[in-house]
């Protein structure tokens, strides 16, 4: 049966103050063991354990930590990616604002690993609640002693750099936030050199999600066996699910890695609202391809799965369509977010999200062409693997598949404004 461990305390009065983590052993059961280790051992741990990173991709925690050079002459930096803009997802904002002291104490262990003094938590600017509670969470652990020089008595420093953000989607793509702590306009940068080699300031750089980060502090207090208990062999763990769309009980529930979606809908969701019928979902944010209803019944929500299915876990937000959903509609709406939040840098990202909100817009206001539908798909290929980051890939994947699931339904719309 599963426990979580993440979002127990969430409910609980001044879970965000340190005495209340203190009583429920925080900074010592897991910094205990921390200081008996030396880094490699806890990367190697970590790796054992399989945590894959929470923010989109699923890479591997641990591998991702050993890309840093050994014996560099150059600082390593951490950079916490808590710049939480992908439509649907609001599970990091929680962990920020309900126990920042999980997010602290994992950042410790993870600087730990990666030989790191210096960290910085690069936050969406508009959670100012999450801001103010982390400022007031890093001061209450620099006055303990476990953050600055001679953390818990030990040989090590580290500080916390507090920065946020100013509302730019695309500052959450990692080499675009490694430019805005920098001080530049929040470009993504060509990749490699990737960041774990060269990134802050020319320097090392380690990027891991908020969520990803929470889970360490029980990774070392519990053990590799207790992780790997819970989820699948390839997909390990807990995860932070965002339910929202057309659901009758919304919400952030933690469960594990591979639950069935129905199960999640049906039991945790209470359902499709207002007595609908279900038709399709977004799995794992706006840039992930919809998975229709048919394809649900045997769907399990882990990463492997649900690439199975033509599509991607992503952050974990599932965003719920009932029978209703014009996905002409759809398709608009995740254009224009794309559209407007592209950084411009790269020619098929730019024109293209342009030219796709032109066309779809086009379609919608009654003057669409049965042509166009293949104009869309060949933009959108036009568009795949041809940029800097994978921005233009994340607008143009969610059109390929409406087309490929509802293409009847956009072409219906172009027959009934042409009759």
């Amino acid at each position: 049966m599963f426990e979580p461990y993440l979002t127990k305390d969430w409910t609980k009065e001044n879970s965000h103050r340190i005495d209340f983590y203190l009583k429920q052993g925080g900074y010592k059961d897991a910094i205990d063991k921390l200081f008996k280790m030396n880094p490699s051992e806890v990367t190697e741990l970590v790796m054992a354990s399989g945590l894959r990173g929470r923010g989109g991709a699923g890479f591997s925690t641990g591998l991702k930590w050993n890309f840093v050079p050994k014996n560099t002459d150059k600082p390593v930096y951490l950079a916490v990616n808590a710049d939480e803009s992908e439509p649907g997802t609001f599970k990091d904002r929680y962990i920020i604002e309900n126990t920042p002291h999980l997010l602290i104490e994992g950042i410790i262990i993870t600087a730990y690993a990666i030989n790191c003094n210096t960290a910085f938590i690069y936050i969406r600017g508009e959670f100012h609640e999450g801001y103010k509670k982390l400022e007031k969470a890093i001061q209450e652990a620099k006055d303990k002693g476990y953050l600055g020089n001679k953390i818990f008595g030990k040989d090590k420093k580290l500080d916390i750099v507090l920065i946020r953000g100013a509302g730019a989607y695309i500052c959450g793509e990692e080499t675009a936030l490694l430019s805005s702590i920098e001080g530049s306009r929040g470009n993504p940068k060509l990749k490699p050199p990737f960041p774990a080699v060269e990134g802050l300031f020319s320097c090392p750089t380690i990027i891991n999600n908020v969520e990803t980060i929470a889970n360490l502090p029980f990774i070392l207090t519990r053990g590799v066996d207790w992780f790997k208990s819970m989820g699948t062999e390839k997909s390990p763990g807990g995860k932070l699910f965002c339910l929202s769309g057309h659901i009758n009980n919304p919400g952030v529930y933690e469960l594990e890695l591979g639950t069935p979606i129905m199960d999640i809908i049906n039991n945790y969701g209470d359902g499709v609202w207002r007595n609908k019928k279900f038709k399709a979902i977004i799995p794992g944010g706006i840039s992930a391809p919809v998975i229709p209803f048919e394809e649900c019944k045997d769907l399990k929500m882990d990463f492997e799965s649900v690439a199975a299915k033509g599509s991607m876990l992503g952050s974990g937000a599932i965003t719920v369509l009932d029978q209703d959903m014009d996905m002409l509609s759809v398709s608009r709406n995740i254009i224009k977010f794309f559209h407007h939040e592209s950084c411009g840098q790269c020619t098929p990202c730019r024109e293209g999200m342009g030219w796709l909100d032109k066309i779809l817009k086009r379609i919608d206001k009654g003057n669409g062409r049965m042509q166009d539908l293949n104009l869309i798909e060949e933009i959108c290929h036009n568009m795949l693997g041809r940029t800097i980051c994978v921005l233009a890939d994340a607008g143009a994947l969610p059109i390929l598949g409406i087309l490929k699931h509802y293409r009847h339904e956009l072409e219906a719309k172009i027959k009934d404004s042409n009759k």
